[in-house]
């Protein structure tokens, strides 16, 4: 909980993942939705069977960029945490006698 509290951890990426199913569910729906609509028009039909095609094919493939995109800055800041967390602990010098020891043991 303290995680959440000091913003650690997020839970954004959570909300990204349910978004791109609601995108590709959405342009799933709107593209059958516009090749229907084109099969029942009299005039310019075909024009929105061709969109509702493009869209029920580049509609999840445009909401997976997206969302790999959103998903990249908080990968960026995980990574970034990481390394501040790494090098919180400074690094212990080892003098020339400790040296010396481990060599001949």
């Amino acid at each position: 909980m303290g995680g959440y509290l000091s913003f650690d951890k997020m839970i954004t990426p959570i909300f990204i993942k349910i978004a791109f199913w609601l995108g590709v569910i959405g342009s799933l729906i709107s593209g059958v939705g516009m090749m229907i609509s084109g099969i029942l028009s009299d005039q310019f039909g075909f024009f929105q069977i061709l969109g509702g095609l493009f869209i029920l094919l580049a509609g999840p493939l445009i909401v997976r960029v997206y969302c790999e995109l959103l998903i990249i800055l908080f990968k960026m800041h995980q990574s970034i945490h990481e390394i501040k967390i790494s090098l919180s602990d400074p690094p212990r010098l080892v003098s020339n006698s400790e040296q010396n020891d481990v060599e001949v043991n």
